[in-house]
């Protein structure tokens, strides 16, 4: 029996997240989102660069001692002066990054294949010294030479490194891609791969979960998906993806993730879309008429996932689009049980409102034209229903 993979997530969001463009977490924001991730199990969180200077290592500090059962990493360019600062912080690891492509090892560093090699064999072996457990982060891996990043994760691994990063740093991979190169890197080392997505086409989720088929260990999110640009794979779609599509369980529990969520949106001042996948407002709300009654019959009927998953519930509204059915049930929420025609009824006079409103009627409101179906009652029903228009 071939049992699922087991991938290990490692949350960014304290530091590739952070780098959104205008997001700056405080120290207080840092220590919440901290804490939220490590309650719902998420075994490792990537929380900083120091190289950025004193207050950001003081950071570090804190979120190491604050006792969290997640293993801390942060990043570091391959430099040795980057890599000084990052000794005595109390993490456990520090991914060491390097361009890997040709276009970035030529037009940013001006380099040769072989003086990343070297960098990589004189600072991992640096990093060891300084009691660190290393990972070779390679930037821009996902327009690297395949044959090349076998070679680099050879000199990582006889340098002392225990994992590799593949980042696709500009966001161009597609999940059938990432699935050969994965494959392909796994089958010429057992260093742990971890996959790095960013969402400029919008897969980065996709890119992730084929990461982890084709043999990757780690996978690296971000709460809600932020992240430089578009974002990073979001920590909510790839933790409920590889556990509803591929049954591989990473130990995270999303079912208090709304609060995490709704703490990260605050916190980087950017709201979240009304129908962001999973944790928008829109995302569980039904309004059009099958829909909500093929919910009320049984919500397998349109249910792909379960908003309890993720400590939600379904949201029924009432709109243009609206069917008898969902006018019976938002009645009956009311302590107001309505007959079919009583229901048809009011059906016109709510659809009449939203088109007008551009939104759900109040409480207040249903209760009100509830109560002017008495003065309706013995009206024909064609004026009744003029009335209620």
């Amino acid at each position: 029996m071939t049992h699922p993979p087991t991938i290990v997530i490692d949350d960014t969001t304290l530091r590739d997240g952070e780098q959104s463009a205008g997001v700056a977490f405080n120290d207080a924001e840092r220590v919440a989102i901290a804490r939220g991730l490590d309650e719902l199990g998420v075994p490792e969180l990537e929380v900083g660069i120091p190289s950025m200077g004193d207050e950001e290592c003081d950071s570090i500090r804190m979120l190491a001692g604050l006792g969290l059962n997640a293993r801390l990493l942060v990043w570091s360019r391959m430099r040795t002066d980057d890599l000084k600062s990052c000794a005595h912080l109390g993490v456990d690891m520090v991914d060491l990054s390097i361009p890997v492509s040709d276009q970035q090892i030529t037009r940013k560093l001006g380099r040769t294949r072989e003086w990343v090699l070297e960098c990589i064999r004189r600072h991992v072996a640096e990093a060891r010294e300084l009691g660190l457990e290393v990972g070779v982060g390679g930037e821009d891996a996902s327009r690297a030479d395949v044959d090349f990043l076998a070679r680099v994760m050879e000199t990582a691994q006889q340098a002392g490194a225990r994992r590799f990063r593949f980042a696709d740093t500009v966001g161009i991979l597609e999940p059938f891609t990432v699935l050969e190169r994965l494959r392909r890197l796994r089958a010429t080392s057992d260093l742990e791969i971890e996959m790095h997505a960013h969402d400029d086409l919008g897969l980065a989720t996709a890119n992730s979960l084929a990461a982890a088929l084709g043999g990757a260990t780690h996978v690296n999110t971000t709460v809600n998906g932020i992240g430089e640009r578009a974002g990073n794979a979001a920590l909510e779609e790839v933790v409920l993806g590889l556990r509803q599509l591929h049954g591989i369980d990473t130990g995270v529990d999303l079912r208090r993730f709304q609060t995490l969520s709704h703490l990260v949106e605050t916190a980087t001042g950017h709201p979240i879309h009304w129908q962001k996948s999973l944790v928008g407002e829109g995302v569980f709300t039904h309004e059009a008429g099958i829909h909500v009654d093929g919910l009320l019959k049984d919500p397998a009927n349109y249910q792909g996932v379960d908003p309890a998953e993720l400590g939600r519930e379904h949201r029924l509204v009432l709109g243009k689009h609206s069917g008898s059915s969902a006018v019976i049930q938002a009645y009956a929420r009311l302590g107001i049980t309505l007959g079919r025609a009583e229901a048809t009824l009011l059906l016109s006079r709510i659809r009449s409102a939203a088109s007008r409103t551009k939104r759900a009627p109040t409480e207040r409101e249903l209760a009100l034209w509830y109560q002017e179906l008495d003065s309706l009652a013995a009206a024909p029903i064609s004026t009744a229903h003029h009335a209620l228009t």
